[in-house]
């Protein structure tokens, strides 16, 4: 298994970045919601909603808050229709960015998304126009302490992808078919998890400047600072 440090440390930074996001307590319960409408509103058998309700829980979301947006996945209670729309475009540089958003109004997002695009260096592209450049994987984080050799021994023999650490952290890579699985290992290895989600990762990275990559960075802040942007992946190296 590889050691790619630097990436996993930018992975770590970015947990870090997301959990303040996710510190919008609208924003999580809008992910809630939708998974309960989508599978139902029981953690233990909606795989989806386990993980929200994980990450509501991680930023200290009241569990009020956490039952109400469930049941208004579930039609119990009345609620704004949200839908799941993904915008393609580019960055400073030619970066290509694939932006996942969840709103109550399509025309608005559209609009706001191509607005920061524009302010900032970039534009919307067409459909699948950068979508093709990047793959699903399963990512989870461990600390390096408890990446043991046995366990990773171990992962491997469940399917895991790669391994890649550094002095303070793992991040497990799987397929997206085996992520829920080796979740639910660790889980019962009572081995705490930093951060597990499914990203969309770059097939192969593009190589900017100082400056140009100032510029994507500040780009993708002003993008996840919105209220309806969920995800944003880019292909910088």
């Amino acid at each position: 298994m590889s050691g790619h440090s630097k990436w996993a440390t930018t992975r770590r930074a970015k947990a870090v970045v997301d959990a303040k996001r996710a510190a919008n307590f609208t924003k999580v319960a809008h992910i809630i919601t939708l998974a309960a409408r989508e599978k139902g509103g029981d953690p233990d058998k909606n795989f989806s909603l386990r993980l929200a309700v994980e990450k509501a829980r991680a930023v200290n979301m009241p569990k009020e808050n956490i039952e109400r947006a469930i049941k208004r996945g579930t039609g119990d209670l009345e609620g704004e229709v949200l839908e799941e729309i993904t915008y393609e475009g580019f960055g400073p540089g030619g970066v290509a960015f694939i932006i996942q958003t969840l709103t109550n109004n399509r025309n608005r997002s559209v609009s706001e998304i191509k607005h920061l695009l524009s302010k900032n260096g970039g534009n919307l592209g067409s459909a699948n126009s950068v979508l093709w450049m990047f793959e699903r994987r399963g990512v989870l984080g461990i600390s390096s302490a408890a990446c043991t050799d046995d366990l990773e021994l171990t992962l491997i023999e469940q399917g895991v992808q790669d391994i890649m650490r550094d002095d303070d952290s793992a991040t497990i890579v799987t397929v997206p078919e085996d992520f829920q699985k080796i979740k639910e290992f660790l889980d019962e290895k009572k081995i705490d998890i930093a951060f597990a989600e499914i990203e969309l990762a770059p097939k192969e990275h593009a190589t900017v400047d100082d400056t140009t990559r100032e510029k994507i960075e500040h780009l993708v802040d002003a993008l996840e600072a919105h209220d309806d942007v969920t995800a944003v992946s880019t292909n910088l190296s």
